[in-house]
């Protein structure tokens, strides 16, 4: 089968891989899409993902796929149900798969999904090592979603889960940097779950059309305004949270301007630049500066329901979050955008 390979720095190739093997605790799955992640995806590429840069790797880690096949002990799937983030799994005694490291291998044309209730029961389960918080992750997707534009309910279920993590409550002001597909998901959730003002501000003035329709109460073009001042006419005592959905280290400081006293700054986006050097001359005395930029996989578990629940309802539509789909026969096409800066918002490869 074929599968996405990071095969040297800046190097990407579609290679051949072994097919999975159906073990007893697992699911084998054909992958229905796969979303581009332009943070993680990028950043293992160009070797600025921390713990990941050993090459070759195989990439991808936001698919949905079908289930094809079911090992013995597995009660939660059956043929033909759609799960959420399989990804790859047969180590050698060089933690590799087929000589390739681990970057998830979701881009791969056939995945794998564990069954944590069998896994447990063939006593090697939570608690145990070799056990990941991911395997919870591992859901049955709703057939009345489209698995393609539907994808991108991955990054929704990341975000709600770091918007829970993070504390916000109704009534809390809040800025977010960036208006990209991630901007953009924190921008309706924050409506959805009473936060106000939202204000958004992104450098691309083409971008307002998409905050407003996520009901920001307010755009910011970074291009033409200072940030600074634009907020502070919007919230005179600053916001009680200020979100970097980029990752760029200079929004901290600049972050630190705007938020009031026990304010925080909520860091999401992964900066290439690992580094940076704080001034918090212009903070209050009293401020969190907090990063959530990996979350954790059993909360993101427990934000499925309510993620299915708003797109069933139409209160999230995935449609507003998604500008290409490419086969995947195409799939390098997808990075050359990216790497061409092309504007976009979500990309997903369609399979099959």
């Amino acid at each position: 089968m074929k599968a996405l390979a990071v095969t040297a720095e800046h190097e990407l190739k579609v290679v051949e891989v072994p097919y999975p093997i159906l073990q007893d605790d697992c699911v084998i799955t054909k992958t229905l899409s796969c979303g581009v992640c332009n943070g993680t995806d990028m950043k293992i590429i160009h070797g600025k993902f921390k713990g990941m840069s050993q090459y070759p790797l195989l990439l991808g880690h936001e698919a949905i796929g079908e289930v094809i096949a079911v090992g013995k002990k597995v009660r939660q799937w059956k043929v033909g149900d759609w799960v959420t983030l399989p990804f790859m799994e047969g180590k050698d005694e060089n933690d590799c798969y087929a000589g390739y490291h681990n970057g998830w291998c979701a881009y791969a044309e056939y995945t794998m999904a564990r069954d944590w209730q069998a896994m447990a029961e063939l006593g090697f389960g939570p608690g145990t090592p070799g056990f990941w918080d991911g395997y919870y992750t591992q859901k049955r997707f709703p057939k009345d979603i489209d698995p393609i534009y539907g994808n991108i309910c991955l990054t929704f279920r990341e975000v709600l889960a770091a918007i829970r993590g993070f504390g916000f409550r109704a009534g809390d002001s809040i800025v977010i940097y960036g208006a990209g597909p991630v901007g953009l998901s924190f921008t309706r959730m924050c409506k959805l779950l009473g936060l106000g003002p939202v204000i958004v501000t992104d450098i691309q003035s083409a971008k307002q059309a998409d905050v407003e329709k996520q009901q920001a109460d307010y755009f910011i073009d970074g291009s033409k305004e200072d940030v600074v001042s634009a907020v502070r006419r919007i919230a005179p005592e600053g916001v009680d949270h200020v979100v970097d959905a980029v990752g760029i280290n200079a929004i901290i400081n600049e972050g630190m301007r705007l938020i009031k006293d026990n304010g925080q700054i909520c860091v999401y986006g992964i900066s290439p630049n690992l580094g940076m050097e704080l001034d918090w001359g212009n903070a209050p005395y009293n401020w969190h500066l907090r990063f959530l930029q990996f979350p954790i996989k059993r909360n993101e578990a427990d934000a499925h329901s309510q993620v299915m629940n708003w797109v069933q309802t139409g209160a999230l539509n995935p449609k507003d979050f998604v500008s290409h789909v490419i086969p995947f026969s195409k799939i390098l096409d997808a990075f050359d955008m990216l790497e061409k800066r092309v504007p976009c918002k979500k990309i997903v490869i369609k399979y099959g």
